[in-house]
């Protein structure tokens, strides 16, 4: 990949929308005491960096005489809808394959993007599924398939994304820190592209959710990783295995460059920065801003950050889930089964034990067949952590029965 190639690829994308601001956060830079920019891809017009790739995809195709063919990619998500509005702009045929359980918001972007241009196809349960039906449908009417981001002309699409940053940058001003989310690792192998020779490779951070560590795996191995199960909360970062373009061009990187963020304290980073600063983020969006909550303050103290925000996609059904997930993270919400004694005042006992900042949120009596006790599932927020160490200690003072859950993923997810 080319610089020059990127300028002009830039140049190209222009005609189809404005650079993305990359904006000084006064409130993150108060925080971390650092100059923290965000690149903001989630203003884009489909509120993703997606966009990028797919345009330089089809401009390329569209000049080699591809116009005539049909343009197929199977997602579920911001891949389609970049996707879909970039066959509107260039007037082009295109089929998008969904799985069936992509979530109706998602199927109804996709076809008001690519509205008159774009048909949706619904297959399969699984995004496998989905994947290898577009394959073959591609194949039997030779079309051109539009791959996520595993081809040059997609990585060089989302290398624009570092073109602006330089550009946007105050005058004098280099990064001393790039923060870039990673999922098949398009953005991440376009972005330390263009910027090679402007930030040394110790000058980048790649955060992958914890439960699909695709890059972090394959550098530790020395070759691609195929991950056998992934968490696919991370929705728009959740990848099985890495790009082999994109490994390629970020295998000279070290492991520990590749920092995994828990999901639940993603939750906490979109609760936040829609509370605080009214930001809609998706969790993929919201990887790289999570990461600097969890690096050690000393090592960004004073210099020049620049964390991309890589899309905005937020489905609001899903808020009760990311604000439960962000509370338990933050250590203000636990949950316990507890066991009761059958007798009357055993509740009014159990009520005594209460901080006053402690709020019953959930309560839910699990008594089966036990004539002498019954169990509680209960759950309680609070206002600081510290106030769990003091009911802990009124419990096991009192001699309660009681298990601790919160962090029992089994027993959480079948229960709560």
């Amino acid at each position: 990949m080319k610089q020059q190639d990127v300028d002009k690829a830039e140049e190209a994308i222009r005609e189809l929308f404005p650079e993305t601001p990359l904006q000084y956060n006064d409130h993150l830079s108060a925080r971390y005491d650092a100059a923290i920019w965000l690149k903001r891809e989630d203003l884009s017009p489909v509120r993703s960096y997606k966009i990028r790739g797919a345009f330089n995809f089809f401009r390329k195709a569209l000049a080699d005489g591809a116009k005539d063919k049909v343009f197929v990619c199977a997602s579920a998500g911001n891949h389609a809808q970049g996707f879909a509005y970039v066959c509107r702009h260039f007037g082009v045929t295109g089929i998008v394959f969904m799985p069936v359980t992509t979530p109706q918001q998602k199927i109804d972007k996709t076809r008001i993007f690519g509205a008159g241009f774009v048909t949706i196809k619904l297959v399969g349960d699984f995004f496998d599924q989905c994947y290898q039906a577009a394959r073959d449908h591609v194949e039997a009417i030779g079309g051109v398939m539009v791959p996520p981001f595993d081809h040059a002309d997609i990585i060089e699409g989302q290398a624009t994304v570092g073109a602006e940053i330089l550009r946007q940058l105050p005058a004098g001003t280099k990064p001393d820190l790039v923060v870039l989310p990673v999922g098949g690792g398009g953005l991440a192998a376009g972005v330390t592209g263009y910027l090679n020779g402007h930030v040394d490779d110790q000058g980048f951070l790649f955060t992958e959710p914890s439960g699909a560590p695709s890059l972090r795996r394959s550098l530790e191995a020395g070759h691609q990783v195929t991950l056998s199960k992934v968490d696919n909360f991370v929705d728009g970062a959740a990848v099985a295995r890495i790009g082999d373009l994109n490994f390629h061009a970020l295998r000279h990187f070290r492991p520990e460059q590749v920092m995994l963020i828990p999901e639940n304290a993603i939750c906490v980073t979109i609760t936040e920065m829609l509370n605080v600063e009214g930001v809609v983020l998706e969790p993929a969006g919201a990887l790289a801003l999570t990461a600097l909550a969890t690096i050690n303050k000393d090592h960004i103290r004073g210099k020049t950050v620049v964390a991309v925000v890589s899309g905005g996609n937020f489905d609001f059904e899903r808020l009760p889930d990311v604000k439960e997930r962000a509370m338990r993270y933050a250590g203000l919400k636990k949950y316990f089964i507890l066991r009761l004694p059958q007798r009357p005042g055993a509740l009014r006992d159990f009520l005594s034990l209460l901080g006053p900042d402690d709020d019953i949120s959930r309560f839910e009596y699990l008594k089966k067949t036990a004539r002498n006790f019954g169990s509680v599932l209960i759950g309680i927020e609070t206002t600081a952590p510290e106030n769990f160490a003091s009911l802990i200690e009124n419990f096991e003072n009192a001699a309660l029965g009681f298990e601790d859950i919160t962090e029992n993923e089994i027993l959480a997810n079948l229960i709560i």
